[in-house]
Parts: structure tokens; C-alpha cells; sequence
């Protein structure tokens, strides 16, 4: 019974953590090593009275799948470091344990890299790598609550739309029950509350069941996968509120110059003419510097402001498709747009929102973008989106493809300018697009191009 209290491995039993010093005899440290020489799957039970204090960060280095179960505790630290690291891929359950950095992040006071949780997967890995979280918490920390890598560029893979980096063939799964991710990513540039990074030729499967995802720095949840693959998100019962404001503007506004932005006939103003990139900012990063030139070299427009983030953003380029369901959900109060879906190259968007609070978003409430050849799919039923700062919600087709939007029992109101803002349907490619409502209130409007509309 001794041995089996102090975290040695018996069969098909699990590693017991009964101490909660930061390592030593019956440790989660000693235990995290012990399953990393397990040959089968691993368990770990926290039985401690008490929080876990970590000074550096916890390390998974097997292989095999990993369960962590615990009954309440917190792993905290002090320090601005990562708590759990997943380093070779494996894949990680976890369930009733929760995780807290130091907290009190912000763009004044920043931090390095400390995550939560992170899942690093090999570059050889094939089949899928799957993270299962249920009823945890993860808070405080200065950079991403909960990151998957699947990028060889690391930290530096970048966000957004183009997919840089490579990766493995594996796909990754994740499922959330009653997790909350909040007060995370406040002390880096691009610092999400949960972050999936794919490259490669996997998937990304994301579903999310009454989970939280509020007050990150940048996105609450993003999604990137680049080249082949898919995304496919689900989110039942879950809140995205509250993010993407690490780029505090009440900070940086006085960074901005006087006149941020501009048009101009081809001739007329040279690039040398115009503001240049700010600096001696408390983030450089956050001030984005946009110019568009004309064929002759001189500028056509320009826009210079402040990067803030999204509630809910997925980028899919490459071979693939984004497919996204949001159900009886909240997205307010987020920065930038509340849901934020973009897919490029080949593949095509299809999106379902049912029973969705929309509100108060800094950007357009909901954002659907097919940037070049793929169709564009999506239902709106029951949802409400009020008083976000540009349209209530927006579908765009760029390129080659149909675009079909039905929009049912649905209210916008107080969008934008109130004109024509409540709902954007665009086709700019050579494809049909059809609008159709029904029994819906769309107090701010229409704004439709190359689309059929018809309300019944």
C-alpha cells in the first residue's frame, strides 16, 4: 500500500498524488514523471487536501494517453511560466482540476510565455491527437489558457489567414465540458483563452459544451489550420464574451496619428507622404499599418489603428472546409467581430446559428468570409444581434461559388449606422446568391449584392 501511495506504477492501477509540494514523494510532479515510463495508458488521481504550488513548469514527456482526475484542487503559480506541458504529443484528459498563473497581466504590465495548458505534437505523428477537458478552469496566465501546436514554427506560427509553418499528418480532436478560460493571454501580443494551431494534413474537430471563454487578451477561442484539412466547431451552451483587448485602445489611442487614414486619386500622394509604422508604443504589435497602392506606385488608401480580437475566430486556408455550429450561446462585449470565420483557397463555409446572443460587439457581430473558390452555406435561426459597431451579421463570397443564406425568426437592431447594417449578403465572384427571410426582424436593413433576396 506505501508503494502504491507514492506514485509508483502498479498495473492497470493509477499514480495516487497525495503531497501538494511543488515536487517530491507523492507529488503531481513525481507522478507526471512516473506515467512517463508507463507503457500502457496512464492515470493520475489528485487526492491532495488542498491547491498545488508549482514554481517551474509540470511536464508530461510519454507518450502514451494521459488522465489527470482531481476533485476540485487549483495548480497555481507565482510565476509567469507554463503549468501543464504535454511535450510529446500525447494525448490528455483532464477532468475536475483546475489552473492559475499570477494573473494581472496587461499590455503595461506583460509577461512572457506562460500557457496553461499546452499539447505539442510531433512532427511524425499520424491518426489523431485528442485533448479532453472536463469541468476545468484555467485563469492567469500571460500568453494562450489552453494551446495545441501542430506547427513547426512553434510560438511564431502566426495567426490569421495563410497557414504558414508545417506539420504533422495527425488531426486534432478536442472536447470541452463546463470548462472556463478566463483572464488568460493578458500579457502577450495575439494571446488567445484556447488556441489550435494545424498544419499539415489533419483536421481540426473542436466541440465545446457549456464552456466559457471570456476576458482573453486576443480571441477567446481561434481555431488556425493551414494547408490540407478541414475545421469543424461546434459550440453548445457556451459564452464567448469579453475579449481581445490586450491592445488596451484607452492605452494607445495617443500612439495613433492625427489623420489615421485616407483615399486618394492615382497620382496624388507618394507612400513617403503618408504616416509611417508607429513605434515607442507599449506594443508595437498592436498597431496595424495598412497602405494599398496604386499599379504607378502611388497610394490608393491607407488605414493605420488598433489590433484588437474576436470572440470566437476560425481560419481555414488551404484544401478544406470550415463548418461551424453555434448553439444557444452569448458573444458580446468582444473587441473586435463576435464570431469571425474565414476560409481560403479550396473548400467551402457552411454555418448553423441557432438561438445565438450577438451583442455589443466592437465589429460586426457574426463575420463569414469565403476568399476565394467554395460555396457558402449558412442558417441563421433565433438569433438576436443588437448594437455591435458594424453590421449585425456578414456573408461574403470573393471568389467562384454559390452563396446561400437563410435567416429565420431572427431580430437585428441598433448595428452599425442603422443603415442597411442589421444584414450584409455579398457575392463578388461569378456564382448565384440567394437571401431568404423569414419571419425575421431586421430593423437596420439590408445591404445586398449580386443576391436574390426574398422575404417571406
Amino acid at each position: 500500500m506505501t508503494a502504491f501511495a507514492t506514485c509508483a506504477a502498479i498495473a492497470d492501477g493509477p499514480i495516487l498524488v497525495t503531497s501538494a509540494m511543488d515536487d517530491g514523494e507523492g507529488s503531481l510532479r513525481a507522478a507526471l514523471e512516473a506515467a512517463a515510463k508507463e507503457e500502457g495508458r496512464a492515470r493520475i488521481l489528485v487526492m491532495t487536501d488542498g491547491d498545488i504550488e508549482i514554481a517551474s513548469t509540470l511536464v508530461y514527456a510519454g507518450k502514451v494517453p494521459l488522465a489527470i482526475h482531481g476533485n476540485g484542487q487549483t495548480v497555481k503559480t507565482a510565476v509567469d511560466t507554463t503549468v501543464l506541458t504535454v511535450s510529446d504529443g500525447a494525448d490528455l484528459t483532464v477532468s475536475d482540476l483546475n489552473f492559475a498563473g499570477p494573473g494581472n497581466f496587461s499590455i503595461e504590465n506583460r509577461g512572457g510565455t506562460g500557457k496553461g495548458i499546452f499539447v505539442d505534437i510531433r512532427e511524425d505523428q499520424t491518426g489523431a491527437v485528442t485533448l479532453i477537458l472536463d469541468e476545468v478552469k484555467v485563469s492567469g496566465v500571460s500568453y494562450h489558457g489552453v494551446h495545441i501546436s501542430d506547427c513547426d514554427l512553434a510560438d511564431e506560427c502566426g495567426a490569421g489567414r495563410g497557414g504558414k509553418g508545417g506539420g504533422s499528418e495527425a488531426s486534432i480532436v478536442v472536447r470541452l465540458n463546463g470548462v472556463e478560460i478566463d483572464d488568460a493571454g493578458n500579457g502577450h501580443f495575439d494571446a488567445d483563452g484556447f488556441r489550435v494551431d494545424e498544419r499539415g494534413g489533419g483536421d481540426i474537430f473542436f466541440y465545446a459544451k457549456d464552456s466559457k471563454f471570456t476576458n482573453a487578451g486576443a480571441d477567446g477561442v481561434e481555431l488556425d489550420e493551414g494547408q490540407e484539412g478541414g475545421v469543424f466547431a461546434t459550440a453548445i451552451g457556451s459564452t464567448f464574451d469579453g475579449n481581445g483587448n490586450y491592445c488596451d485602445g484607452e492605452v494607445l489611442k495617443s500612439f495613433l496619428p492625427e489623420t489615421a487614414e485616407g483615399a486618394f486619386e492615382d497620382g496624388k500622394v507618394e507612400e513617403a507622404g503618408i504616416p509611417g509604422a508607429v513605434t515607442g508604443t507599449p506594443d508595437d504589435s498592436c498597431i496595424e499599418r495598412e497602405v494599398e497602392l496604386y499599379d504607378s506606385g502611388f497610394v490608393k488608401e491607407y488605414e493605420i489603428g488598433i489590433d484588437f480580437d474576436d470572440g470566437f475566430d476560425i481560419d481555414e486556408a488551404g484544401p478544406g472546409d470550415l463548418w461551424a455550429l453555434i448553439v444557444d450561446s452569448s458573444v458580446k462585449n468582444n473587441r473586435d467581430e463576435g464570431l469571425d470565420f474565414g476560409e481560403e483557397d479550396e473548400g467551402s463555409l457552411k454555418l448553423g446559428v441557432w438561438n445565438a446572443d450577438v451583442k455589443n460587439n466592437a465589429d460586426d457581430g457574426l463575420k463569414m468570409v469565403e476568399s476565394e473558390a467554395g460555396d457558402v452555406s449558412a442558417l441563421l435561426a433565433k438569433l438576436v444581434s443588437e448594437d455591435n459597431g458594424g453590421k449585425g451579421a456578414v456573408f461574403k463570397q470573393n471568389g467562384d461559388g454559390t452563396l446561400n443564406v437563410t435567416v429565420n425568426k431572427t431580430t437585428t437592431s441598433g448595428n452599425g449606422d442603422g443603415k442597411e447594417s442589421g444584414l450584409a449578403v455579398v457575392q463578388k465572384g461569378d456564382g448565384a446568391g440567394n437571401l431568404r427571410i423569414v419571419g425575421s426582424e431586421i430593423k437596420d436593413g439590408i445591404d445586398v449584392k449580386n443576391v436574390t433576396a426574398v422575404e417571406e
